[in-house]
């Protein structure tokens, strides 16, 4: 591993002895492998999270640019006089 530099941190009681039950499970070989890896799963949430917000922005923006709005109430009325036109059997 390049670069490593060492740094001390503070655990609460269980951050700590879940930490320590990873390692003695065996299903790290280190601490520091735990806190490599716990790491490596904040930088993806945090990435996803910025991509999340670009893609939101992106709609909102689609949105915004579409045109004038129109009230739900005309929305759903329109919808609904099409499926119960769709439901009836005479027509």
């Amino acid at each position: 591993m390049s670069n490593v530099e060492k740094i001390s941190i503070a655990l609460t009681a269980d951050m700590a002895g879940g930490v320590r039950e990873a390692v003695e499970s065996g299903d790290y070989a280190t601490t520091s492998e735990v806190i490599r890896d716990a790491l490596r799963d904040w930088f993806l949430k945090r990435r996803v999270a910025l991509l999340e917000q670009d893609a939101l922005r992106l709609l909102i923006r689609e949105g915004m640019d579409s045109g004038p709005g129109r009230p739900a109430e005309e929305v759903f009325a329109r919808l609904t006089a099409k499926y119960a036109a769709m439901a009836d059997p005479t027509k």
